[in-house]
Formats: structure tokens, sequence, C-alpha cells
């Protein structure tokens, strides 16, 4: 049958379109391929040729508000390998392990493990720069050094439990370094290499670097000049008492920033796998809880005065002793009562029956809303791990008896970070500030200020003429009261004892106390507040006035004047007792003979030097107040070189 041209002309014409149509389909593929898909196909291929030596950046720097630096960070180079570039792995596993200090069997493992990369752990893990030459100078083609670091703390075990500490892997694990880890750690950098199906490098690519991006420096609220004081007198109450734990804190009350911040036992951040958990996981001044004894008294003659329930000069109070409630009888600290005397009195000597009068007087409502007002029973919101909330009564549960020992501290339970944060907020004029501790973040190229932190005022919890009885009622505690021992010369300082019984099983123990003082100067002008506390210190009576107080008052006289707090001549005068050791203001003794020196100075002892028959020099000079009985260091000489030390 034959076929006719117009049917052959169109199967002709239909191959050649459907042709056509193929061709163009292809044609487009391959120009999408080539001009769309081609730069992420290559990319694709050349990742499956790559191998990448990853570049660890730089932890950001954690520093004092002064630029000290606190934790930083140490070179310290890591090993990897290519298995499948590793010629004669039996002959470089020989030369790595002598070098690294690990078996031949270990190396051997590493070198001709099925990956594309290995990384020798922990033998070639952060090494010093004289090893990773060492391995260098093998020369083990497949063995490469990579640029890594590890975390270093100048100062050791100094703030240790805010700082917390990294890990091998530059992760933040504790303190400081955990909750701000996501700014400190920065962004990996690796060197790029390609190689062939057989891990050979291919000679004709370049490799690619991409530098790390290193981590923000983080500048503190913390003064290392405070902490440094504070870190002294803690090894000192440490040496002295022995006691079962420490913690001190000092803000700076106007703004809430943390100046300082430790406890003991502590621990060194480099050597933390030596040490028991328990101590590094309990940052003591925001995680522990305990009743807090008497300084919370200053909660409660806050609520007294601003509700007007008490005039601290005109009203009186008569201490027998003990006061019984609801058929509960609570004793005063000092046996037989303080006898009659104003409330200003009751607050100096911390009488606990006459602020069960003022309990009685706010009633149950309104001294549990103050309570709750200056933050007790929540969390103060510092940005450091774990802290606690303390532990109030329940509304329902509170009766007579729990409104009782609440007004003087017993019964309930609150952190040391509550107790600063709520005395700041009763002397600084009546705002209660957030604590904090991160005060900058800052760019470690340029130092510029990415951000900052500035002082959240959470509400006024009393008034300002309020806030200033209360310091005029704290200070005369300091001068006249049961804070003695903290009274500085040439500063007004401020506070309150506290001394709690520690509770087990639900019993109080005996003789096993936690004692503290909550101080803060100037009394007109807070611009610090300092609490300490010592738990169950040894070889001593526990008091608070007697264990914590002075501790308190060697800080504040160290920390004021580096603060930038000059000493005055304002002060209450201090009230001395019997066991107290008086000040002598040191006279001007230049020019005096010998036979003056012996008839004047009769409550100082002389430290006398030189040849001569007059005084021409004298240590301490005029004008410094010393301890009764302390030694004057006299120089003699001639009189026309006659001169004061003060010139």
């Amino acid at each position: 049958m034959r076929v006719s041209n117009v049917t052959v002309r169109k199967r002709l014409a239909l191959t050649l379109l459907f042709g056509l149509i193929i061709f163009l389909v292809i044609d487009i593929r391959l120009g999408y391929v080539q001009f769309f898909l081609g730069n992420s196909l290559t990319s694709g291929a050349k990742d499956l040729w790559s191998r990448n030596i990853p570049f660890e950046p730089e932890r950001g720097e954690i520093l004092d508000r002064n630029g000290v630096k606190l934790a930083t960070n140490m070179s310290a180079p890591s090993i990897y390998v290519v298995p499948r570039q590793i010629e004669n792995p039996a002959e470089a596993a020989k030369k790595l392990a002598a070098t690294l200090n690990m078996s031949e069997e270990k190396a051997y493992g590493h070198l001709t493990n099925k990956v594309s990369i290995e990384r020798i752990n922990p033998e070639g893990r952060k090494i010093s720069h004289e090893k990773a030459n060492e391995v260098r100078d093998l020369d083990i083609k497949g063995v490469y050094i990579a640029e890594d670091s590890i975390r270093y703390y100048p100062y050791g075990s100094y703030l240790s439990h805010v700082l917390g500490f990294a890990g091998i892997d530059n992760q933040g694990l504790l303190g400081l370094e955990s909750f701000y880890d996501k700014q400190l750690k920065g962004e990996k950098g690796y060197v790029k290499f390609f190689s062939d199906a057989k891990g050979q490098r291919m000679p004709d690519e370049a490799d690619d670097y991409t530098s790390p991006v290193d981590g923000n420096n983080l500048k503190l609220t913390i003064d290392s000049r405070v902490q440094t004081i504070i870190e002294r007198e803690l090894d000192n109450v440490q040496a002295t008492y022995n006691p079962d734990g420490i913690i001190a804190i000092a803000m700076n009350p106007n703004n809430g920033e943390i100046l300082g911040m430790s406890s003991r036992p502590d621990f060194d951040p480099a050597n933390f796998r030596n040490v028991d958990p328990i101590v590094y996981n309990r940052n003591l001044p925001v995680w522990s809880t305990y009743e807090p004894g008497s300084t919370f008294k200053i909660i409660t003659l806050a609520a007294a005065l601003e509700e007007q329930k008490v005039d601290l000069e005109k009203d009186e109070f008569n201490d027998t002793g003990s006061v019984e409630v609801d058929g509960a009888r609570l004793r005063c600290w000092k046996r037989g009562g303080h006898g009659h005397q104003t409330f200003l009195e009751v607050v100096q000597n911390s009488c606990n029956p006459g602020f069960v009068e003022l309990g009685q007087r706010l009633g149950e409502e309104t001294l549990f809303k103050y309570i709750k007002n200056f933050g007790f029973g929540q969390k103060t919101g510092i940005d450091l791990q774990g802290e606690g909330t303390g532990i109030m009564f329940k509304p329902e549960r509170v009766g007579p008896v729990e409104l009782a020992t609440t007004a003087f501290g017993q019964g309930v339970s609150v952190t040391p970070i509550q107790q600063v944060t709520a005395v700041s907020a009763a002397v600084n004029g009546g705002i209660l500030y957030t604590p904090y501790i991160a005060k900058e973040w800052v760019d470690p190229v340029t130092n510029e200020v990415i951000s900052r932190q500035t002082p959240e005022a959470k509400r006024r919890v009393i008034s300002e003429e309020t806030s200033k009885e209360i310091r005029y009622a704290l200070e005369s505690v300091v001068a006249q009261g049961t804070g003695r021992n903290a009274f500085v010369d040439g500063y007004r300082v401020g506070g309150k004892t506290g001394t709690a019984q520690k509770v087990k099983d639900g019993k109080y123990m005996e003789n096993n106390h936690i004692v503290s003082f909550i101080g803060f100067a100037p009394a007109d002008d807070p611009q610090v507040v300092i609490y300490v506390a010592v738990d169950n210190p040894k070889g001593t009576v526990q008091f608070g006035g007697t264990v914590a107080a002075p501790i308190v008052g060697n800080i504040m006289r160290d920390v004021l004047p580096e603060i930038g707090v000059k000493p005055r001549k304002d002060q209450i005068e201090k009230e001395y007792n019997w066991l107290d050791t008086k000040l002598v203001e040191v006279p001007n003794i230049i020019g005096l003979s010998k036979q003056e020196l012996s008839e004047q100075l009769v409550n100082l002892k002389l430290d006398v030097s030189g040849e001569g028959e007059v005084v021409v020099q004298q240590s301490p000079s005029e004008g410094v107040k010393v301890k009764e009985g302390s030694k004057l260091r006299v120089y003699l000489g001639e009189d026309k070189s006659v001169k004061s030390d003060k010139d």
C-alpha cells in the first residue's frame, strides 16, 4: 500500500517538531543547570571533596568595671588527622605516640579510623605550643595543627562562684560563663582543603580560610578593688574561725550594681574537675536560704515607721526579758531584758520583745505586705544561676506567734541577696532595685560598647522621710548599740547585727548559728551596702556583733576610700562599754624633749629611735585615731632638723 506524499510530509513535520521540542527542553535544562544551578552544584561538589580543619573563636573576656581581666584565654593548639592521607600508619602512630605520650595502639586507631577527619582526643587536645611544634617537626602527611584556646582565670579562686567556668569545648558550664554563654562563645572558623575520593589533597585547589568570629567581652559591675578586700577578709575569717561557710556581698544601693560577691568554700575554676560538685554548684550568696535573725528587723522597723505606728524618740517600751504570745514565751537575747527604753534604744539593743510589739501594732496583713514589697519570697532577678526564693509563712498559717517571730526574723527563710536588696531599698530613699552584675557588652576588636545594662527600679517601698529615719536609727546601732564593732573612725556607718539558730530536721540546733551583719555608709548618703554572714564560727561566742560586725567594719574601712568616699568628723560619737578598746587621737609631739615625752604620753606605747634630745619625726601623724595602747614610733634628733612628717 503506497503512502501519499502528503502523509509523508506530515509525519516528517511531526518528527521534526517533536525533535525540536526535545532539543528545546534539553537546551533549557542545560541552561538552567549552567546558569542557575551551576554555583550551588559546584559548591556541593566541593563540599564532597572538602575537609574542614576547625579554628575555634576566642571566647569573650570577662572584665571588672575598670577593665581588669578576670577571665581570659590562653592559646592551646589541637591535633587533627585525615586518615586517608596517612601514608604509613604504623610508622606515623609510633612517632605520634611518643610525642603525645599515648599508646601506639591508640594512635594507630586514630590514624586508621574510617572517617574523613579525626581529632586526637584527649592527648592531642589543647596542648602547649612547645608540644605542637614537636608534632609539626614530625612532618607527618595528613596530620594538622589547628588553633584552639583554653579558658584562663588569672586570679585563681577569686570570684569563682560568680565567674563559674567553661569546659574543654569552651562552652560555659556554670556562673556567668554559662548564663551568658551565647554572647561569650563566638562563631567557629575553619581552613577548608580539597581532597579526592581517596582522601588525597587536590593540588590544583586552593585552601579556603574562614576566620572565626570572637565572642563579645563582658564588663561587670564588680570592682576588683572592693572584691580584693572582701576576698582578703574572708580568708582571714576562714583561718580564724574555721566556719562551715562564709558569705559576703557588696552592692551599690542606688542602682543595684554588685560591687563584690564571694563565699567560702570556694574553688579554682581552672581545676573544677578536682572539686566536689556540691562546692561549685552552690553560689551561697544567691542560693542559700536561712533564717535571717535580727537583720530582718530592719523591714519591721521600716514598715512601722512608714505606717506611723511608732515614734522612735518619744514612744517607750519596757523589756522584762521575754514576752508571752498566745501561750508561747518569746525571749530577748539578753537575760533579764533591757528594762525601760525608747524605741530607738529598742533598735540599738536589738530587743526581740520590742519588735514583737511593733509587729503587733502593724498586724499580720500590713507586715506581710511590706515583706512582700521588699522582695522577700520571690527571686530578685539577679543575672546568676541558681537563685533561691526563700520561704515565707502561708497567709492561712499565720497566727499571733508567727506574726511575732517574723517581726524579729525567726521562722522565715530568706537569701543573702534578698536581704542586701531589701536593706538597700530601706536606706537609699525607698526604691527597690533589681540587682545585676553584667554591666556592658564590648566589641573585642573595636572596644566599642555594644549594649549597656541600665538600673531597673521595681517600685517604691517606703518614703524618703522614712528611709532617713531608718538610716539614723541604724547609724546609732553602730555607734551606740549592738553594732559597735563595725564602727569606723571618720566614716558614718549604719547597720544591724543578726544571730540565727540553724534548723535541722525541723529542730533548732544547739550552739550552731549563722551570725551576720549588714552595714552601709555613709549613713547620710549610702554608697555601698555590705553584708557578711558566717556559718557556725568555731572557738568564739556566736553573735553577729562579735564575729560579723568587725569583718564588715574592716571591709568598710578599706573600701570607702577606694570608691572615693572621704572621711568626715560629723559622726555620732561611739559609746564604749567595758570590753571595748577606746580610740585615742595622736597628739603632735614634734619638738618635745625626752622628758616631756615621757610625761605626756600615758595611753600610747613609744618606739623611740635616733640620737638626740628632741622629737623630729613621728608616726602616725597628728590627728590620727588609733586604739588605746597602740605603738607610736618616734625619731629623736637635734633641734635644727625638727620637721613634721606631714611636710
